[in-house]
């Protein structure tokens, strides 16, 4: 039997794929004169920006001042190429669900109107576009793109795999996100500010005592250690006894050791591969909270 064909909310179709028919059919019709007033749903409209409100459901509050003044003087100049997207509230009031540093950049310009494209969209939905559209146009780090992706799961009531559909990930990438999350606010705060990478964050979620992660995470700020030496070290910390010994070179060692690395990435937890000299061994997945086990039990159905 054929396989019924599934429809992808990825990000490659941009935030049309999140919005209704006619909204899509508008933004690939033939260019319309644009209109002042009166828009409805699908058009392209000139719209005066005193009539629109900011989207209450924006994630993010604070814009670079330096990049939205500069992006003022290329709309003051070159008017804005890219129309905003609005939601109707009645005859003479829309409200933003995309496009604000287009929106607060044309008030820093000094325009009257801008165009804009006018959609139906409800607040769940409005919700939705404005955290994908933070994660698609904006230069977020690690720990800004794991928050909003655990948005989408609990406010916007998504599983994570229609959540990988929505932003275009995989489920390995997704879950390494959200691991981040687990981490103590420093570790978190060092991510967000830059002092150590996403690759020193995801060594240090594998560390299940918080004390030693802050350790960890001292000497690489202290010592500049790359994400190799922080895996080490983390190696060293889960598993003292097997750090000590002398290093196998059994390919067979190799070989459980790389499927350790695996189960531990798609899990997004800590796998223990173990083996015995009978062939024989266990897998052990561990988890923290009923959700955690959830979590991974949706995975092992996907």
């Amino acid at each position: 039997m054929a396989k019924k064909p599934t429809k992808r909310n990825a990000l490659g179709r941009g935030l049309g794929a999140l919005l209704d028919d006619s909204g899509n059919e508008a933004a690939t019709a033939p260019k319309k004169p644009l209109r002042e007033r009166g828009a409805s749903a699908g058009s392209i409209s000139e719209i005066p920006l005193d009539q629109i409100e900011v989207n209450p459901f924006q994630p993010r509050t604070d814009f670079d001042q330096k990049a939205l003044e500069e992006l003022s003087e290329s709309i003051r100049v070159q008017g804005i190429i890219q129309p905003i997207t609005l939601r109707k509230l009645n005859n003479n009031s829309y409200q933003l669900i995309s496009g604000e540093r287009r929106f607060q950049a044309s008030k820093l310009a000094g325009l009257k109107k801008v165009p804009a494209y006018i959609r139906t969209a409800d607040d769940q939905q409005m919700l939705e576009m404005a955290i994908i559209e933070n994660i698609q146009r904006q230069d977020l780090n690690a720990m800004e793109v794991a928050l909003s992706y655990q948005r989408l799961l609990t406010e916007c009531d998504l599983k994570q795999e229609q959540l990988g559909e929505r932003v275009g990930k995989d489920r390995t990438t997704v879950n390494n996100y959200l691991r981040l999350l687990k981490l103590p606010p420093d570790i978190q705060a060092a991510v967000r500010d830059g002092k150590i990478s996403m690759g020193h964050a995801r060594a240090l979620v594998n560390v299940e005592d918080t004390a030693v992660q802050l350790d960890i995470l001292k000497r690489t700020l202290a010592e500049e250690l790359s994400v190799r030496k922080v895996e080490a070290l983390v190696k060293q910390a889960n598993f003292p006894d097997e750090v000590e010994k002398k290093p196998s070179n059994k390919e067979e060692d190799r070989e459980i050791l790389k499927v350790q690395e695996r189960l531990t990435s798609h899990f997004g937890a800590r796998i223990r591969v173990a083996t015995k000299d009978n062939n024989k061994g266990e897998i052990k997945i561990p988890f923290d909270s009923v959700s955690e086990l959830n979590r991974i039990l949706e995975i092992i159905d996907a």
